[in-house]
């Protein structure tokens, strides 16, 4: 038997009429569905909460939402599993999660990696076909849509419970998959830390792991037997424009026979929907195993990350710097960074770091901040 797993979904402002509508041949084209239909399971990962009433949370980043008719479309696409382990699924509040939740509850429509507590949220999904027996444990990074002990949300990644999580499934089914809802946006490598997250997982017992929170297709790597995915890109999100990373994407496809295989389906984006990527195909493939031997090379994922680091440090400086939008465009296009530089000494930067990367201080940073948030 086979299976497809797509990367995130979210109906927009763009196309959310023809998802209402159910016209998912519009959306998707005949071609693409075709592909879609003819697995024996099809996963995908909702990326947006479904509710007619807007109650955003205090969070950074944008609140995202969906009318509850949208899931005519959804609905319409007939997946298997659906996630709903990410970063936005929180963004209306108990209330947005609830609706979403009761839409796939009357449909009968299954889903993974959220629940009313966190030990509702951490319970994987056991698929079941001719005997053979696959666990699907779905988590994320720890954003704002996390559960918690008393409060309902999101089945967060944390390496002293997840991968015991995992060598449980796999101790009852005969293969395990990972849908982990993390890695860097807009960048196709993994981090030195995701790459020994990711293959720790497969230690415990999970025989593939696809990363899905970049929005752009990544790279991938044979790990002791399993397969390891950083970065799918898309399925269909119509939300950023005219950006490279959102332009093309994959459908993954499991093969389960006498041992595991994987192809990739390449995807385009056209106009408010997506395509199976014809004309381009061969070229975001060969791009794709380009950077996946990349990634085996010594040194490379460290060497490429810390070029990584060096272009992004100056935006992560700047939100914590307090200076407001105009000031910010002042700096960087007229004083070329002087006043950030001022205001961030060697010591204040120092201070900054060991904040960050002492377990200590920084438990108690976050707990202190959230307390905080809350009032």
């Amino acid at each position: 038997m086979n299976l497809i797993i797509a990367g995130d979904l979210a109906p927009t402002e763009s196309n959310m009429h023809l998802f209402n509508s159910a016209d998912i041949t519009t959306l998707f084209g005949e071609e693409l569905l075709e592909v879609w239909n003819s697995a024996d399971y099809r996963i995908l990962n909702l990326e947006v909460p479904l509710s007619n009433k807007e109650e955003p949370i205090p969070k950074y980043g944008p609140n995202l939402i969906a009318p509850t008719e949208t899931f005519n479309g959804i609905k319409a696409l007939k997946p298997s599993l659906v996630t709903l382990a990410n970063n936005h699924i929180l963004d209306q509040g108990i209330q947005g999660l609830n609706t979403t939740v009761n839409l796939f509850n009357e449909t009968g429509i299954p889903f993974v990696g959220v629940g009313d507590n966190l030990n509702e949220a951490t319970k994987p999904f056991i698929l079941q076909h001719q005997g053979i027996k696959i666990g699907v444990y779905a988590c994320a990074e720890n954003e704002f849509s996390i559960a918690t002990s008393k409060t309902a949300g999101v089945n967060p990644f944390d390496p002293l419970l997840s991968l015991d999580h995992i060598a449980s499934l796999k101790e009852k089914c005969d293969y395990v998959i990972v849908l982990h809802h993390g890695g860097k946006e807009h960048y196709r490598y993994p981090s030195p830390y995701l790459k020994k997250v990711c293959r720790r997982m497969t230690e415990k017992g999970a025989d593939f792991v696809v990363c899905q929170h970049s929005h752009c297709i990544g790279s991938y790597e044979d790990f002791k037997g399993s397969t390891i995915v950083y970065g799918q890109g898309n399925f269909l999100f119509d939300y950023s424009k005219k950006n490279e990373f959102w332009e093309t994407s994959l459908l993954i496809k499991l093969n389960f026979t006498n041992v595991l295989t994987v192809d990739y389906i390449p995807l385009v984006k056209k106009d408010n929907g997506v395509r199976l990527a014809v004309d381009k195909g061969e070229h975001i493939l060969k791009e794709f195993q380009l950077r996946s031997k990349e990634i085996l090379e010594e040194g490379f994922i460290e060497e490429k990350y810390q070029e990584f680091a060096k272009e992004s440090f100056q935006s992560y400086i700047r939100k914590l710097s307090g200076f407001n939008k105009w000031l910010t465009r002042i700096d960087r296009r007229l004083l070329n960074g002087m006043l950030l530089r001022n205001k961030y000494s060697r010591k204040k930067l120092l201070a900054i770091e060991n904040t960050i990367e002492s377990e200590a201080h920084r438990e108690l940073i976050l707990k202190g901040l959230h307390l905080e948030n809350k009032e």
